[in-house]
């Protein structure tokens, strides 16, 4: 495997509620990298569907607007701005709706193909923690280091409500469950790059560690993948 300049790629996977963007930008942090969130760009183009009438199950005139739709994400304090057409959307794109949104939209190959090579640009110069759901097996599956992070149900489900009533968006527990269950289904089954560990991934179980556990599990790995590959 070529060496990249900047450091390694950690690409690091999973459902709905697993702790990937928490975990993702404290890591990111630790290790100096830069952090690079895929499912904001999928929260993007759902936002900017639902704003200007594009259905969520038009998956050509999805890819079309995906295609066209000026994205960036922008380093800042809590990870990564979303810039959609000039304009940050960080917040607007967490919402319940959205997020729903997102799992939709991602369903359909023509936006999946029109995002692939920006998240790779994203990411093709190293020193890099990418967080999505098919970064191991799809966009980066060379990447030197890949992580699958799961959690129970219902611990996802009591981490997301907490996060949405923290936002003052607050759902029923039950509600969160059946949706993050219902998103899970969808994701695992699509027939493009279906939410799945990749084969080398390392999978760690966040039901019963808290962050700072999480988070240096995770520097651990990609400290002993640095090492090997200086070897």
């Amino acid at each position: 495997m070529t060496p990249r300049a900047r450091g390694l790629v950690v690409a690091i996977d999973g459902p709905a509620g697993a702790g990937k963007s928490t975990v993702s930008r404290r890591l990111a942090a630790r290790l100096g990298y830069t952090l690079v969130d895929t499912g904001a760009l999928y929260r993007a183009i759902a936002l900017a569907a639902r704003e200007i009438g594009i259905s969520w199950d038009d998956g050509p005139g999805l890819g079309s607007l995906a295609r066209r739709l000026p994205l960036a994400l922008e380093p800042s304090e809590e990870g990564s701005r979303v810039i959609v057409d000039g304009e940050d959307r960080s917040s607007d794109i967490r919402t319940p709706e959205i997020s729903q949104g997102a799992s939709i939209v991602s369903q359909h190959p023509d936006v999946r193909v029109a995002l692939l090579d920006l998240q790779r640009r994203l990411g093709a110069e190293g020193g890099v923690v990418l967080e999505g759901r098919d970064i191991g097996t799809v966009v980066f599956p060379d990447a030197e280091v890949k992580v699958f992070l799961t959690a129970s149900d219902e611990e996802r489900a009591r981490r997301r409500t907490a996060e949405l009533q923290a936002r003052g968006a607050a759902q029923p527990i039950d509600q969160v469950l059946a949706e993050i269950r219902e998103r899970d289904r969808r994701d695992s089954t699509r027939p493009i790059a279906p939410l799945k560990p990749a084969r080398d991934a390392i999978t760690v179980d966040t039901t019963a560690l808290d962050l700072d556990a999480v988070v240096e599990t995770l520097v651990g790995i990609v400290r002993g993948a640095s090492s090997t590959r200086s070897d």
